[in-house]
């Protein structure tokens, strides 16, 4: 019996182990978001400055979906086009309203799959979470999903620059209506008012009890106001954009 020795060069085998380590990183978008404040921390966008009276609303899904089909019908009353940022354990119990609210005309959002701590995962994590929720929206709504909400509002620089190389703007809100405490509609109507200004991104969840009656008050309210309800991306600023330390969006380029 012969026993065969193969002889391989060392930059061979360093080739073939780095083509396989190549082929396990995410493909990756062309980058969004480079902004670093003068401490090098990355900010996500919370709002955006703006002399025009946009505000954007958002809805966050991660439990139930029993008042989803009110708050449509408010926003069609009023032909109104807001920001639904979905979870993907969502999206995979209730496929039929996801499907309802990218038809609506409704901007969709990622949200995460698993809606985790974002920023106690490493970047394969991140990734995963990212792209997971990103194929199975797109595979219901044929929609690419470019909005990223980290679940909990928690986040640090790895969470948004791997985003950012994925090709999503990290978008958190100025104004929380903290109807997730189960406030009533007066309460939710109230806080909001109070807050709200040009470029404002106002937090609502679609399963939230008082949200229906608050929102239903909100927008014509904000209307005879002067202002307009857009979805978050018509709301950011395009192009050349910087994010100052308090996390607004600015045009042009600037910050330290």
């Amino acid at each position: 019996m012969r026993v065969y020795v193969i002889r391989v060069k060392w930059w061979y085998l360093f080739l073939v182990l780095l083509l396989a380590f190549l082929s396990l990183v995410p493909q990756v978008r062309t980058p969004l978001i480079t902004t670093v404040t003068s401490r090098g921390r990355l900010i996500p966008i919370y709002s955006v400055k703006t002399s025009e009276k946009k505000v954007a609303f958002s809805f966050d899904a991660t439990w139930g979906a029993d008042l989803t089909d009110e708050i449509l019908e408010i926003l069609k009353e009023h032909n109104i086009v807001t920001t639904f940022f979905l979870a993907g354990y969502w999206v995979d119990k209730h496929p039929d309203y996801v499907v309802k609210i990218a038809d609506a005309g409704h901007e969709v959002g990622n949200h995460s799959y698993s809606h985790p701590h974002m920023a106690t995962l490493n970047e394969q994590g991140i990734a995963y979470e990212l792209q997971k929720n990103e194929y199975v929206i797109q595979e219901l709504t044929g929609q690419r999903t470019t909005l990223f909400r980290p679940p909990f509002g928690e986040y640090n620089n790895q969470v948004i620059s791997t985003a950012s190389a994925l090709g999503y703007h990290t978008i958190q809100w100025s104004v929380d209506s903290l109807d997730w405490k189960n406030l009533n509609s007066s309460q939710i109507y109230e806080r909001v008012m109070s807050q709200i200004k040009p470029g404002s991104i106002v937090l609502f969840h679609n399963a939230a009890p008082g949200t229906p009656g608050a929102i239903r008050r909100l927008i014509p309210d904000l209307i005879r106001q002067g202002y307009e309800i857009v979805p978050v991306s018509e709301l950011l600023h395009k192009g050349d954009f910087y994010i100052d330390h308090a996390g607004t969006q600015h045009p042009g380029k600037g910050g330290s």
